[in-house]
């Protein structure tokens, strides 16, 4: 009988040898001034500046990609997953006010596969280049008989700071704020299980199928990679009085939007003030999804919400455009039980 090695139950360290070597560049590109170490060792270490700071606060956040992962199985395209994975991350802990300092990678597989790895984490680190955070380490685990051989889970995890008293927690809200809404890419990381029953198991398309609406392939589009807010964010926040922001995620606006107000206000959304990018269009067409639906499930168009005053509103939508992020002002606060009121 032959000798049993890691390598024949399916685990090959030499592979994960060849992974650490491709993604080092990546890594590194993404270091800031306070990374004190490269990858490889147990820890990171991750030095704040004494000095620039009076009372930081640490505000820490995490996340996965979820099933869209699966179009990425299907398009046999990697290096966008990345990006996600740090966006959806870096943009909650934004809502805090926080700036994000480091993040950190969980990349579980089938088999590992140096360079599908590196694609991923080549996408990682353009992420964390947009939020201005270091990558500073993260997991690779092989996981063979759990796993299929080409596919895998994307998650990560991130820490910021903010001084503890420009912490943003929604309860500085008030009636009569304004609500800004970013534009979104699309459908960015939410409501894949539900765009994927519609498109590929009811409808049978695939993801090379073009359609005209969006002027791209169905993969490319839902492919495209969530934005990552917080440069702009960082810079609204020192540019004019916020008293809200909101990561519209999961849940859409009903979920999210009251996590960023107090209870006794309501926010009143006006549909029709900002414009509706047409995959949304196509999912409720082909799904005949109620509308209700479409908008606890999905962004709708809108990815980040910030709620200003009302005499800083035109003020925040220069500086978001400033940054080339498209912002509109969707709705207002009122008296009210904590609830996303559409008119």
């Amino acid at each position: 009988m032959e000798k049993s090695t890691y390598k024949a139950a399916g685990v090959d360290i030499h592979a994960g040898y060849e992974v650490v070597r491709r993604i080092k560049k990546h890594v590194e590109s993404t270091f800031r001034p306070e990374v004190l170490s490269g990858i490889g060792s147990f820890g990171s270490f991750f030095a704040l500046d004494a000095g620039k700071y009076r009372e930081p606060v640490l505000v820490a956040g995490t996340d996965g990609v979820g099933t869209k992962l699966k179009v990425a199985f299907m398009m046999d395209k990697h290096d966008t997953v990345g990006i996600d994975v740090v966006a959806y991350c870096v943009n909650d802990i934004i809502c805090q006010g926080a700036e994000p300092l480091f993040f950190l990678d969980y990349l579980a597989v089938g088999k590992n596969r140096p360079e599908k790895i590196e694609s991923i984490v080549a996408g990682i680190a353009e992420g964390c280049r947009q939020a201005g955070c270091a990558l500073v380490g993260g997991e690779t685990a092989e996981m063979p008989g759990f796993y299929p051989e080409d596919e895998y889970d994307l998650a990560g995890f991130t820490v910021g700071v903010v001084e503890k008293p420009r912490c943003i927690t929604g309860q500085q809200a008030e009636a009569g704020d304004v609500v800004i809404g970013l534009a979104s890419s699309g459908l960015q990381s939410s409501g894949f299980s539900l765009v994927r029953k519609i498109f590929f198991q009811d409808h049978g398309h695939k993801v090379t199928d073009h359609f005209d609406e969006l002027g791209r392939t169905l993969g490319e589009e839902l492919l495209e990679p969530t934005l990552v807010y917080v440069k702009p964010i960082l810079s609204l926040i020192n540019a004019v009085e916020i008293t809200g922001i909101a990561n519209i995620s999961g849940g859409g606006m009903p979920e999210n939007l009251p996590r960023s107000m107090p209870d006794n206000l309501d926010a009143v959304i006006r549909k029709g003030s900002w414009p509706i990018q047409p995959i949304f269009t196509i999912v409720q067409r082909l799904g005949e999804v109620d509308e209700t639906e479409m908008y606890s499930t999905f962004n709708m168009g809108i990815g980040m919400t910030v709620t200003v005053k009302r005499d800083q509103a035109h003020a925040a939508l220069q500086k978001l455009a400033e940054w080339g992020f498209d912002a509109y002002i969707i709705g207002e606060l009122v008296p009210g039980q904590g609830e996303v009121v559409f008119a």
